[in-house]
């Protein structure tokens, strides 16, 4: 029997609800897999702020480095909207992103059956949509050189520069890769390599990495043109790798393709512990009423089992029975219709559990 260890941060707002939710899922798809998970909660975000002063405390640091993967629920909040910019709730994710070494960013874009009529696009434009787009996360425009304000011949100007070196550029293309051989082994790269002189390196370091794959199909794209087909005909893609920048901009755009943004998981990727987390927010005004979606926390895990324990065909059981409950009409606040039947957070969980079998 195989053992891990899993580190939860619920953090703000509702995380309490949805990592809890999550791990009563994980808990019943591993016990029937005789996978034995251990759980340890630490304080991060604004609850830690309230407890230690600081978002990120080191204990949390060194918890996190030593454990299998971390699940993290959503941190920040009205509350601490006005401490000091370097104490910020925020603060915590971009910190674990740094000590851990995460590097990649993995958002899954897919619609289930059962949502399609909440999407914005025609249902025969949504339908089949599988979308693993994979994003640059710790270099870029972002993390570059800045000026926030300077004189020059009397006119104020500002700067952000850009800069990606080979190694950031091969890395994050070899995961690209490797998560597209566990799909259609389909990859697109989206830069901006008519224009800029890091996308003309991105491409060529990108076409050199793509070279080591050759059941790999790398194909490329400018981002203006990626954002559009986005919406005109999202079912061509399979994983979509870019830079920070652009990745940011057409993650949500992608999100919006589904209709919901309390079903999207994401997982960040490197050197370091994995790091899974719904894409929503802590939403403070519905905490402990019992009306958060827990599906995209679920779906986290369910990206958690995938590529930090290595375990595909559960991550699969639990996909499977969002599905299930989902077609059979079942929705929490965010996505009741009339003609639904409206459940509760935890009534949610005990649904998709009950599926598990």
């Amino acid at each position: 029997m195989s053992k891990k260890h899993i580190v939860i941060i619920p953090g703000d707002g509702i995380g309490e609800e949805i990592t809890s939710a999550a791990i009563r899922v994980l808990e019943r798809v591993t016990n029937k897999a005789g996978l034995t998970l251990t759980y340890e909660k630490q304080l991060a975000g604004g609850a830690a702020i309230d407890q230690y002063g600081v978002p990120l405390p080191d204990s949390v640091i060194r918890a996190a480095k030593q454990a299998d993967a971390v699940l993290l629920g959503a941190v920040g909040g009205p509350k601490w909207d006005h401490v000091p910019p370097e104490i910020r709730a925020e603060k915590a994710i971009l910190g674990l992103r740094k000590e851990l070494g995460l590097y990649a960013n993995l958002r899954p874009v897919r619609v289930s059956p059962a949502l399609i009529e909440y999407s914005p696009l025609k249902a025969e434009a949504i339908y089949g949509v599988d979308i693993l787009l994979v994003r640059e996360l710790s270099s870029g425009i972002y993390y570059g050189q800045k000026c926030e304000s300077e004189i020059i011949d009397g006119i104020e100007q500002a700067s952000d520069v850009e800069v990606y070196t080979v190694p950031e550029v091969s890395r994050i293309m070899h995961l690209a890769c490797q998560a597209a051989q566990l799909r259609k082994k389909q990859v697109l790269s989206v830069d901006k390599a008519n224009v800029l002189a890091t996308s003309r390196l991105w491409r060529r370091t990108v076409n050199q990495v793509a070279s080591e794959y050759a059941d790999i199909q790398l194909k490329h794209m400018y981002v203006d043109n990626c954002a559009m087909q986005l919406v005109l005909a999202p079912k061509q893609f399979d994983v979509i790798v870019t830079n920070n920048l652009f990745g940011d901009i057409l993650s949500d755009e992608a999100a919006v393709l589904t209709g919901s943004i309390g079903m999207l998981p994401s997982a960040s990727l490197g050197n370091g512990t994995g790091l899974y987390e719904p894409i929503h927010g802590s939403a403070p005004d519905i905490a402990g009423l019992g009306l958060a979606n827990p599906v995209g926390t679920i779906l986290s895990a369910a990206m958690l089992l995938r590529y930090s324990l290595g375990a595909p065909e559960l991550a699969e059981q639990i996909e499977q029975a969002v599905d299930k409950v989902l077609a059979e009409g079942y929705r929490t606040a965010d996505l009741y219709k009339s003609g639904a039947t409206k459940v509760s957070t935890d009534e949610m969980a005990g649904l998709i559990e009950a599926q598990l079998g």
